[in-house]
């Protein structure tokens, strides 16, 4: 037995669950784990019900005692919990598929070069929409301007948002539609990009954005469902069968409800109403539990401030790259004071967008004034929470605070933070370990679009603190990793415990859905540095094959539910 095998001490009958006389199927000769609220369960046999949930978990003994029931052979192949993205956007991942993608483009000529191929590809859409770019990963480390879109695109208007959704960049046609000229006052949280006269660029960030998208034309509910259904086939390929959806309108909570009831919702969904305002009068009440379980709407999604690569991070101090900037505040504490009360009052979690450590703790006393300084059965959440000040993290489990962090903002961020906020203000940086450490709660995900919605990539940068090419070769502050045990619970059981989910989700166990992936590797056995190449074979979802990896994606024989 391996080290890593002995470090998983709890087993099976750590679950004290009943081996039953007969269930409807099980699934043998595997090597399977499990997150549990003692640690990580290990299992070879998972035996399942007609209705897709867990009956047991066991080894030899369940299997001899189950020999009626339908039977699958895992073919000695690795069986994890389905993985959970606590924070991700799922409409605008599904639009990456059907809009212009710049994400990647390693320079403004390459952007520049693909906003003039999409031109002469799609002739008749009234607007051009679309994101990804990332100045950061130019050579050039600027803004960019709506005349490098001009020069290609004159007649009809571009808007392409950044990588993070916290800047835009439009073209000319764009700008003037808005009625953006170089007179247009900064809105409250937010900034035009001027150049040295004065002159609006065409990079707008944060709240000066919904002058242009204001004019765009609104998405149908028939693109969202299938823009939706793009994501589901996606999402579930990766493994992952729970999605946290960070900030929906009510058309795309009324789509997803539409889709819960026809049966075309292959995952689960909980979704976070956006803003405490307008949407959130029209969905009224939480919604719990719907369609068969595959949707929540319990939690409202607020922001503090923008992003930490358009410094629009709200911080105490000024930035030390920009020395008269401390970033971007959304609202004034009385401001987020009352949305949070409100939200609360009406039975919905909160999760605030938080960047910076003013944000931060711009959230965290809105949540003591809201909770009357004790924890809520809400469970609030500051969403990121990627800078914060050493004082305020223990504030975190003190509140009974959610941290819904995103392992691969740090080993995306590393190559900037540190220019940023500087070294003393990096020691509550992406600070898992102190945050694990202080008793709070961390539930894992991705940002998709932000960053990519494969899960074994934030497994691996949760593990590693390293790039995707191993670098740096000694990772970058490592002394905020986390365990492979701690990591799996932060995609598993501690997300579904950030959803209140924890009673039906999150792990594998006698009572819950029965949502599963089978993989190529040993996730505690492997080295490091093939977590991220971990595929998934087979993706299970309430009892169902969902996912099937196959040869030929488009033949009858492939399982993808997000295309049925």
């Amino acid at each position: 037995m391996t080290n890593i095998r002995k470090s998983l001490i709890y087993t099976v009958l750590a679950l004290a669950t009943p081996i039953p006389a007969h269930a409807d199927t099980l699934l043998h000769s595997v090597t399977g784990y499990t997150s549990s609220d003692t640690g990580i369960v290990s299992f070879s046999a998972l035996l399942f019900d007609d209705d897709g949930r867990v009956v047991a978990i066991g080894d030899d003994e369940l299997i001899e005692a189950n020999s009626d029931a339908d039977q699958i052979d895992g073919n000695n192949q690795f069986v994890l919990p389905g993985l959970h993205d606590a924070h991700g956007h799922v409409s605008s991942q599904g639009f990456l598929n059907v809009e212009l993608n710049v994400t990647g483009t390693k320079s403004l000529a390459e952007a520049v070069e693909r906003i003039a191929a999409y031109d002469q590809a799609n002739p008749g859409s009234d607007w051009i929409k679309g994101r990804g770019w990332n100045q950061v990963l130019w050579p050039v480390k600027e803004f960019p301007t709506a005349a490098a879109i001009d020069a290609v695109v004159p007649d009809r208007p571009v808007w392409l948002r950044r990588i993070d959704g916290h800047a835009g960049w439009a073209n000319g046609r764009a700008l003037a539609l808005a009625g953006i000229d170089d007179d247009t006052a900064d809105p409250v949280g937010g900034k035009i990009i001027r150049d040295d006269n004065g002159k609006a660029t065409g990079t707008l960030i944060d709240n000066a954005m919904d002058l242009v998208s204001s004019q765009v034309p609104a998405s149908s509910k028939g693109e969202y469902r299938r823009a939706f259904q793009a994501a589901f086939r996606e999402l579930t390929s990766l493994g992952l069968t729970s999605i946290h959806d960070a900030g929906i309108g009510i058309d795309e909570a009324e789509v997803y409800m539409s889709m819960a009831d026809s049966g075309e919702m292959p995952m689960r969904i909980y979704a976070m109403m956006w803003e405490a305002g307008e949407n959130l009068d029209a969905i009224g009440k939480p919604i719990i539990a719907y369609g068969n379980d595959r949707l929540d709407i319990r939690s409202v999604k607020l922001m503090s401030d923008g992003a930490l690569g358009s410094r629009g991070a709200a911080m105490i101090d000024p930035y030390e790259d920009d020395t008269e900037n401390r970033g971007l505040r959304m609202y004034t504490q009385a401001e987020v004071n009352a949305k949070v009360k409100k939200a609360n009052d009406m039975g919905f979690q909160v999760g605030i967008h938080a960047i910076g450590d003013f944000g931060n703790r711009q959230s965290l006393d809105a949540f003591e004034q809201s909770q009357g300084g004790v924890p809520s059965p809400l469970r609030n959440r500051v969403e990121h929470a990627q800078i914060i000040t050493l004082d305020d993290i223990p504030r975190f489990a003190e509140l009974g605070v959610i941290a819904s962090m995103q392992a691969t903002h740090a080993t995306s961020d590393m190559n900037m933070a540190e220019d940023r906020i500087g070294a003393e203000r990096l020691k509550g940086a992406y600070a898992w370990r102190k945050l694990q450490d202080s008793g709070a709660v961390i539930a894992n995900g991705s940002d998709f679009p932000v960053e990519s919605a494969n899960p074994m990539y934030g497994l691996y940068a949760s593990i590693s603190r390293k790039s995707r090419d191993g670098l740096p070769a000694g990772g970058w502050q490592m002394e905020e990793a986390l365990t492979r045990e701690e990591t799996l619970h932060s995609f598993t059981l501690g997300a579904a415990f950030a959803a209140l989910q924890e009673e039906r989700l999150g792990s594998l166990e006698a009572g819950k859905w029965a949502d599963f992936i089978v993989v190529d590797r040993d996730f505690f056995e492997i080295p490091e540095a093939e977590i991220d190449d971990i595929e998934v074979v087979q993706t299970w979802i309430g009892g169902q094959l969902v996912y099937e990896r196959c040869e030929d994606p488009d033949s009858a024989e492939c399982v993808n539910a997000g295309a049925r």
